[in-house]
């Protein structure tokens, strides 16, 4: 059963590992860090360090999910909007010898939870690249949706399309709702 903490900085040392390449590293922080690889020093730095790049000091919120007491998952929330309605969905990964068993599924779920029962948001949103379907596929068994937006990035020299998906309030408690009937 997993469970989801407050990211802590010894979580870096594990998180920093699932990524063994630079496609993968890009699919799941995009051009956030310059260089590939990074150290667990320089994910501290960016959240603790650089408040995750977010100018607002309280609109960064790093979790980690944790199977037991093994970290398997992590992601972090931001709000897109002065009413803090809109949280963002970013860096979103889990361990990669655990993908493909539920649990970024089950972590989009629970971190859902605290997004809309705890932190009042109205709409969740995130972006996958085009080219992570597994990513994509997750999401919609979620319950994202695509929103018919997409923008491109440059990245290792090729165009990555980006497509834009949400996940509203009303939605969630529909879902949930038709879960439990």
């Amino acid at each position: 059963m997993l469970r989801l903490r407050q990211y802590k900085s010894c979580d870096a040392e594990t998180i920093i590992t699932w990524c063994k390449d630079e496609i993968s590293f890009r699919k799941w922080c995009s051009d956030r860090w310059a260089n590939f690889p990074i150290t667990a020093d320089n994910m501290n730095e960016k959240y603790f360090g650089n408040n995750g790049d977010c100018p607002d000091a309280d609109n960064f919120y790093p979790i980690t999910a944790l199977d037991g007491n093994e970290v398997v998952g992590h992601l972090i929330l931001r709000y897109t909007d002065e009413e803090r309605k809109v949280l963002r969905f970013g860096f979103v990964i889990v361990d990669n010898t655990k993908r493909g068993k539920g649990y970024g599924k089950e972590m989009l779920t629970l971190t859902l939870k605290l997004a809309f029962d705890i932190m009042g948001a109205e709409k969740v949103t995130l972006g996958v690249f085009d080219n992570n379907a597994p990513a994509y596929h997750c999401y919609k068994a979620a319950g994202f949706s695509e929103t018919g937006e997409c923008y491109s990035i440059e990245l290792l020299g090729d165009e990555w399309k980006c497509i834009e998906m949400e996940l509203e309030r009303e939605d969630y408690y529909d879902r949930q709702n038709t879960k439990n009937s």
